[in-house]
């Protein structure tokens, strides 16, 4: 397609721009910064990985071959997102009585049957920050050759008042106390700067009894990367010093994504990503959702209330996902009944697909995304009794390429011998005009579970699914 028609909001410019990737040859780089293994996933959080996922597969769709990098953070993120708080994954070890990696492996197998059973399509490349120690000590040594950090007795710091515009893609102002050491949220005395972050702990002060450690050119002492470090280091050698999209929730502006842009630009002095994506959040009964509320749901849970995972998918699309949105019980119905009615459009044949419909999808799905749109346009073709049903589910099928609800042909059915029977002696009283016994004989064939549809070329029966 024509690079001029795709747009895209940058969080890092606050607008949308025309896509233009890195490469000529129609290669995009993607990254998205995927789970601490610590817990299972809630529902905001799979929000966000179909999220990704729709943006993965309309750049697909669109004839782009996507290199697809969403990592698991296993060391290193605190209990909250800057330098405070025990380890989540020591936190998580505590707590079920086991070791750090026995707790990696369980809710990595989890969040993996999650987002299978939600239908997204696997990343290229799904590191362990675990798994890349060497890259990551690798640029915190070059950080410290270029004086962009320095080390204490308990960490190594990115000094921030060595970056121009720090806070270009959060825009927020710089908190004045720069120079007010000592003031750092684990109160490291020798800290420069308030806002200087940890690229690298040391197995020292409140991080004494760290679980999981490495030797390190830094101290003599063991020690485990800061959190923000893991993704600069995996994302360059992955894909590349620059990629095209980085994603995350908007809660990665402000800390997370503003000290990866910092660390990794300082270290390679080349841009990290042309565009930054951010997902809003998923409310729950217009609230945040809340563990001590017993709101914080996860997909077993969605299950464990007899609706399908793609039900949720399906509820999902309807808003956009730079728009928060509203979970709720009744919403998640509609959204069943929903996808149900959508199967029941399907025919058994597939022909041609609609080329101005597809036309109509494009422009959707080429504007930042709009998913609400492109499903909008679905019911439209759904309901559109002038295409043919071949052509319909054509169509239908080549949306849920971007869509991904798990769209099939119908499965060709045969139609039980007592069934056309009782539709025959149906047609017959119709003939004769007895309505009372046409109406009864109706009544019989849906009580056995089968729809009778009366057309110009004679009656139609479709096995009823719901």
């Amino acid at each position: 397609m024509d690079v001029k028609d795709f747009t895209l909001f940058n969080t890092l410019s606050k607008k949308k721009e025309v896509f233009e990737p890195l490469t000529k040859d129609g290669e995009v780089k993607f990254y998205q910064c995927g789970p601490t293994v610590y817990w299972t996933q809630h529902i905001g959080n799979m929000r966000a990985m179909v999220m990704a996922d729709l943006v993965l597969r309309t750049l697909i769709y669109l004839d782009y071959d996507v290199k697809f990098a969403r990592n698991y953070t296993d060391v290193g993120h605190l209990t909250s997102d800057a330098d405070q708080g025990e380890d989540k994954m020591i936190k998580a070890s505590n707590r079920e009585g086991k070791t750090p990696d026995e707790i990696a492996q369980k809710y990595t197998e989890i969040f993996e049957r999650d987002v299978a059973e939600l239908n997204t399509l696997p990343p290229t490349f799904k590191p362990k920050a675990t798994e890349y120690i060497p890259e990551m000590i690798e640029m915190v040594k070059t950080l410290l050759d270029k004086g962009f950090a320095y080390v204490t007795p308990l960490a190594v710091y990115f000094d921030v008042s060595k970056v121009k515009n720090y806070t270009k893609l959060s825009g927020q102002i710089l908190e004045k106390n720069l120079d007010e050491a000592g003031k750092g949220t684990i109160n490291d005395a020798n800290k420069k700067n308030q806002n200087d972050f940890s690229l690298w702990f040391f197995k020292a002060g409140a991080h004494e009894n760290a679980l999981q450690t490495w030797p390190n050119p830094f101290s003599d002492k063991e020690g485990f990367p800061g959190w923000h470090i893991e993704c600069s280091a995996m994302t360059k050698k992955l894909l590349g010093e620059t990629i095209d999209i980085h994603m995350g929730g908007i809660e990665h502006i402000p800390v997370h994504h503003t000290n990866e842009i910092a660390q990794s630009e300082s270290a390679n002095g080349k841009p990290l990503a042309n565009y930054w994506m951010h997902n809003e959040h998923l409310l729950v009964d217009g609230k945040k959702m809340s563990k001590s509320e017993g709101t914080s749901f996860s997909l077993a849970d969605i299950k464990e209330k007899g609706f399908s995972p793609l039900s949720l998918r399906y509820l999902f699309l309807n808003s956009h996902y730079k728009s928060k949105q509203n979970f709720t019980w009744d919403s998640l119905t509609g959204a069943e009944t929903s996808l149900r009615k959508l199967y029941d459009c399907l025919g058994e044949e597939v022909e041609n697909v609609n080329e101005n419909y597809r036309a109509q999808f494009i422009k959707f799905i080429s504007d930042d995304f709009n998913i609400p749109g492109a499903l909008a346009l679905v019911w439209e073709v759904a309901k559109d009794q002038e295409l043919l049903p071949a052509d319909k589910t054509a169509t239908l099928l080549d949306f849920d390429r971007v869509l991904g609800l798990g769209l099939v042909p119908r499965a060709k059915e045969t139609i039980p011998a007592e069934i056309k029977e009782l539709a025959t002696k149906r047609e017959d009283a119709r003939l004769t005009k007895n309505w009372a016994l046409s109406d009864q004989i109706r009544a019989e064939i849906e009580a056995k579970g089968w729809n009778i549809k009366d057309t110009p070329t004679g009656p139609k029966l479709t096995k009823i699914t719901h």
